[in-house]
């Protein structure tokens, strides 16, 4: 699906924007900026960790050429990867940002970052984990510079991308290059890509038939992006890109390694997600059926959603409901015992947050526990006694997160509609109201309700826009002709 977007062409609609947005940040009361005394020891340890492996004491891993593969523009970069052909199978080495090598246990960034939880994207910036000075410059993966890494690496089959290896370890690596998506997919395409661009054609399919086995899934809903240049903001509907759907594939691994680690060594944080209760999944069978897209009965869920056409109303409509039966995400923390269930059911295996820790508090804790049971070491008791509060962080922090990008994603919304009340637009119904149906517009990539329109999922309508209100977000939808 190519990338669709529409942008705001009037001055005055942006700069009514740009105060429903500042509204939105005063109404949650997002942080504005870091204490002096976080900016402090943040330029303190900035300067004080070593990037020279024979005083840290840590591999020195420089002459692998890893890249890093982010959207574009992005500066705080938590993952690396590097991949070639040895004799043995394929070597994989996936570098993640040493965070906890610059912050001190207790310390005032610490202590700010669990106050914050995760990164904010706003449209009109992001309110940062971390002050800019470590995750965007001293504790960045950024090209061309020495950095500390905790590098997960992988000897993997040749025949099927399985795990013949594992080990982590602290190290000292330097990125060779900065790829966006866009560069890496067109490079792997054109066949100009380096070796560890080439192997994820290699990696990500394999990766995904083991996932297909296990009875993992992965929805491939389209994503409307908020996107902001010189004339303004415009939404952007694009489908994810094959690599990206491959590099993600890589995290997965990372993941589920380290939740395997932690259980096994009986400590540690997962991430959890409960099975799809049977009456939700029967009733979205029958959905299927009436979208003219039937879920056979001996096919997988995942199998399936893979099988599924990425263009059509129906297919829209199937993957919004499909959206709806995986829920109740949680962590789950643990000191002896491991939790009664331990499984992501989305991913089909165990899985621990592991590959962020510049933009999400948790994945510190598990670096920091998988690289103490690494090495065979007891785990650091500040991490150890913690575990505990970090779900009810990381649920405060995930609940704004959802509040922020949908009150930004609502008034953007309302701003490209605001100068076309009036107007007829076609849409797909993708979902069922109580008092009406919710459309994905074609153009613009808008998602609202139409209150009192009757309708299928997966049908096709016409819609007048009677109002759209910049400053609540507000969208009303009525039935044209």
């Amino acid at each position: 699906m190519p990338a669709r977007h529409s942008r705001l062409v009037h001055a005055d609609v942006d700069d009514r924007l740009h105060r429903s947005l500042r509204g939105v940040r005063e109404e949650l009361d997002l942080p504005t900026g870091f204490p002096e005394e976080v900016l402090a020891e943040a330029d303190t340890v900035a300067r004080e960790v070593s990037v020279d492996p024979s005083v840290a004491g840590v591999a020195d891993l420089r002459d692998l050429d890893f890249i890093t593969i982010d959207p574009p523009g992005s500066t705080d970069l938590d993952q690396a990867i590097h991949m070639r052909r040895t004799p043995e199978g394929i070597a994989l080495d996936y570098a993640i940002a040493d965070l906890p090598a610059f912050v001190r246990p207790g310390g005032a960034i610490d202590n700010e970052a669990r106050r914050r939880g995760q990164t904010l994207y706003a449209p009109d910036g992001r309110v940062p984990l971390h002050p800019e000075r470590l995750s965007e410059d001293a504790a960045s993966l950024l090209p061309d510079r020495d950095r500390r890494a905790l590098v997960w690496r992988f000897l993997l089959a040749e025949d099927d991308a399985t795990v013949l290896s594992s080990d982590l370890v602290p190290a000292v690596i330097r990125s060779r290059a900065q790829w966006t998506y866009s560069d890496a997919q067109t490079a792997i395409e054109d066949g100009s890509a380096p070796e560890s661009l080439a192997l994820l054609h290699w990696f990500g399919p394999a990766r995904i038939a083991l996932e297909a086995a296990r009875g993992g899934a992965s929805l491939g809903l389209p994503e409307v992006d908020i996107v902001r240049d010189g004339a303004g903001y415009h939404l952007e509907l694009r489908s994810v890109a094959e690599v990206e759907t491959w590099n993600a594939q890589v995290s997965l691994l990372a993941g589920m390694t380290a939740a395997d680690m932690m259980l096994a060594g009986k400590v540690g944080v997962l991430r959890t997600m409960p099975p799809p209760a049977p009456d939700d999944v029967e009733a979205f069978r029958r959905q299927t059926i009436l979208l003219g897209h039937a879920w056979e009965q001996d096919i997988s869920y995942g199998e399936y959603l893979r099988r599924l056409p990425l263009d059509g109303a129906q297919p829209l409509a199937i993957r919004e409901a499909a959206a709806t039966l995986f829920r109740g995400a949680g962590y789950a923390p643990f000191d002896g015992a491991p939790p009664e269930d331990t499984v992501q059911a989305a991913i089909g295996a165990p899985y621990a947050h592991t590959t962020a820790p510049l933009r999400r508090l948790v994945d510190r804790w598990s670096l920091v526990v998988c690289r103490a049971l690494a090495a065979g070491e007891d785990v650091p008791p500040w991490a150890r006694e913690s575990l505990a509060e970090l779900p009810s962080l990381m649920s405060a922090s995930g609940q704004l997160a959802s509040r922020l990008t949908s009150m930004s994603l609502d008034r953007v919304e309302a701003a490209v509609l605001s100068t076309r009340e009036g107007d007829v637009f076609e849409g797909t119904v993708i979902a069922e109201r109580k008092d009406g149906v919710r459309v994905q517009l074609d153009e613009p990539p808008v998602v609202a309700d139409a209150k009192g329109l009757t309708a299928r999922p997966g049908e096709r309508v016409h819609l007048r826009v009677v109002r759209a209100d910049i400053d609540t977000g507000e969208v009303d939808l009525g039935s044209a002709p």
